[in-house]
């Protein structure tokens, strides 16, 4: 069984970034910056974070974080 790291490094090489909106979707992760941050503190990956703006299903405007791995 492969751990929320592990989930989220997989996802991340496969398709390039990663949102709050994947993370729960596709892989059941709820705390996606919680996860990166932790990831990050113990030097398994590095991320650049870009906030993105849409609309929520209401409508109304919001933002959220999309997550990329920073290439070497």
């Amino acid at each position: 069984m492969a751990t929320q790291y592990e989930r989220i490094a997989s996802y991340i090489n496969q398709f390039g970034s990663i949102t709050p909106r994947d993370a729960f979707s596709d892989l059941g992760i709820t705390k996606l910056s919680t996860r990166i941050g932790e990831m990050e503190r113990k030097g398994m990956i590095k991320v650049e974070r870009k906030i993105e703006k849409s609309n929520n299903r209401f409508g109304e405007p919001c933002q959220y974080t999309r997550y990329y791995k920073v290439r070497h």
